[in-house]
């Protein structure tokens, strides 16, 4: 068995199963790519619910594995050489795990960097983007009387719908037809959007078809159902 002590983000958040991978998230887009991709390879994990009413992210022992505060993070029993690996930021964890199971991420080299090229466009442009807008739209920004920050997001989240819009045209998924990890990243940031940010009005979301299309049929996937409930907030 696996001995995890090492780690003090075990002692606030105790393994039951320290052979299986670690994760410590909460059910935003951000989080939820982590659990969807670990339903969609079937590694078993064991998942650790982290609370930001209770400021958990803020705690030292959630700071040692994820210095920059944010989830998901994971700490897998069975890295590399067999000896523990913990890791940050949610991009990295989607190639790693990619790379772990031989699922998800093109083995041909071109078509790997050209899939981590459409995760790095998630991961810089859309995260981001849409997570101002929604700061505008649903928080504490929307009651900002002067709308020119929030025009530049919705701006901006509008083009970049219509990057995506264009290049899927005739695709089934971001890659063609295999479904992989940009996919992953991507559409749980578009399902907030126009569902918890409320902004689908605001970006004129019905006029990228191509967009709704693929975001319905990773929405019926079932293991994308599974993992947007992951961890679960009770």
């Amino acid at each position: 068995m696996p001995d995890l002590s090492a780690f003090p983000i075990t002692r606030k958040w105790p393994a039951t199963r320290p052979d299986r991978l670690q994760l410590y998230s909460l059910p935003t887009p951000n989080g939820v790519k982590v659990s969807i991709m670990l339903e969609e390879i079937g590694l078993p994990y064991e998942v650790h619910l982290v609370s930001f009413e209770k400021n958990d992210q803020m705690t030292p022992e959630f700071l040692s594995l994820s210095p920059n505060n944010k989830i998901p993070a994971i700490l897998d029993p069975d890295g590399p050489d067999g000896k523990p690996l913990a890791l940050f930021e949610s991009g990295a964890i989607l190639i790693y795990l990619a790379e772990k199971t031989g699922q998800l991420l093109p083995a041909d080299p071109a078509e790997r960097y050209q899939a981590i090229q459409w995760l790095m466009f998630q991961m810089g442009g859309i995260g981001p983007m849409f997570g101002q807008l929604g700061f505008f739209t649903k928080f504490a920004g929307k009651d900002i009387e002067d709308k020119r920050p929030r025009d530049r997001y919705v701006a901006e989240s509008r083009r970049l719908l219509g990057v995506l819009d264009k290049h899927l045209e005739g695709r089934q998924w971001i890659m063609g037809e295999a479904y992989g990890i940009a996919d992953i990243a991507t559409f749980p940031w578009i399902r907030n959007l126009i569902g918890f940010y409320g902004a689908g009005e605001l970006v004129e979301f019905e006029h990228f078809a191509n967009v709704a299309r693929v975001l319905q049929t990773f929405l019926e996937r079932p293991a994308v159902a599974r993992g947007l409930d992951i961890p679960h907030r009770g």
